[in-house]
């Protein structure tokens, strides 16, 4: 493979990428397109709805305007299409609360090298830690599943299923989606005690109460009880170490009815763990969040499901926005 020929201007727009992800992470965090809206503005309002001094707005205004994140006429100031979709929270589209989780995240990405030289983590774990981080890893995982699991679930035949487990699932957005996609299909989310109020929450607003169950548990160390004829493990095996994760896949397949399935959804990487991107960076973002978690190659996801006793395993293909692929099997 050709390697790509790099001069010193493309090492320098990555070296200095970060500013333009600080502005936007300012702007999400001030809630300024909210505060623009559908609207037209001067800097002035703006200013004022935000109780900011104008020098500073301003000067942040216009680097969104020169992201073309806004749009600026004459001194006023409006949101653009995007801006409007995805970054104000009147928008069913909106999400900011990943982008600030993403923000959560900064301080550690900046002790990368520590973290490398020590091998160890440099941040607790976002989903445990305080309650600001934990709303924004919840929320942003939720707004995340929610633009993908509508293209997703089509792709994967429950239709002959009975009883789901999302294991590690969180609000439940994939047992949601499972569930609509399948009228016969009634489901449990297994998580942290926690997660059930944010869960039900949403399950509820999508009238599933009566087809999708919490269940309080941490897989790690607490056993998967009940009998399911599908087990749904979507992005929890990269938060753990190989032996662990050898475990959770076990404890998924053992709680199987004979014939049920195992869907693993994670950032794969391929077999010589050098890309794609993606998964790749975020093995990295494993390594400063957690002990042993890591991206795992499709060849290792494999061979933990073969340990595990299942066949007949096969790559579903994804097209996902980042990188995301479905490994499934059967018991």
């Amino acid at each position: 493979m050709t390697s790509r020929q790099w001069n010193p201007g493309d090492l320098l727009e990555i070296s200095g990428f970060y500013w333009k992800t600080a502005v936007l992470h300012a702007a999400v965090k001030l809630d300024l397109f909210s505060a623009i809206g559908d609207g037209q503005l001067a800097g002035t309002e703006i200013s004022r709805q935000l109780n900011a001094p104008q020098r500073g707005v301003e000067r942040l205004l216009d680097a969104l305007a020169a992201m073309e994140l806004l749009v600026k006429v004459d001194g006023i100031y409006a949101n653009t299409p995007s801006g409007q979709n995805f970054l104000s929270k009147n928008s069913a589209q909106y999400i900011g609360h990943i982008i600030m989780h993403h923000h959560h995240l900064v301080e550690s990405w900046s002790k990368l090298d520590q973290a490398v030289q020590s091998g160890m983590p440099v941040r607790s774990r976002s989903s445990f830690s305080k309650e600001e981080w934990r709303e924004s890893f919840l929320l942003g995982m939720f707004n995340m599943a929610m633009g993908l699991a509508p293209k997703l679930v089509p792709q994967i035949d429950l239709s002959t299923r009975k009883h789901l487990l999302d294991l590690g699932g969180g609000p439940g957005t994939y047992a949601i989606h499972f569930c609509l996609n399948n009228p016969g299909l009634r489901a449990e989310v297994y998580d942290l005690p926690t997660t059930r109020p944010f869960a039900e929450k949403i399950i509820k607003q999508f009238n599933l109460a009566d087809r999708i169950n919490f269940i309080d548990g941490n897989y790690l160390t607490d056993p998967v009880e009940g009998r399911y004829d599908v087990a749904w493990l979507s992005h929890i095996l990269h938060g753990e170490g190989p032996e662990e994760c050898r475990m959770i896949i076990q404890k998924a397949v053992d709680a199987l009815d004979p014939q049920g399935s195992i869907i693993i959804h994670e950032f794969i990487l391929n077999n010589n763990m050098d890309g794609p991107l993606f998964p790749a960076l975020f093995s990295l973002n494993m390594l400063l969040g957690t002990d042993s978690g890591q991206s795992y190659s499709e060849q290792q996801l494999t061979d933990m499901l073969l340990a595990a006793g299942v066949k007949n395993i096969r790559r579903i293909p994804l097209n996902s926005p980042n990188d995301s692929g479905l490994l499934v099997a059967d018991k």
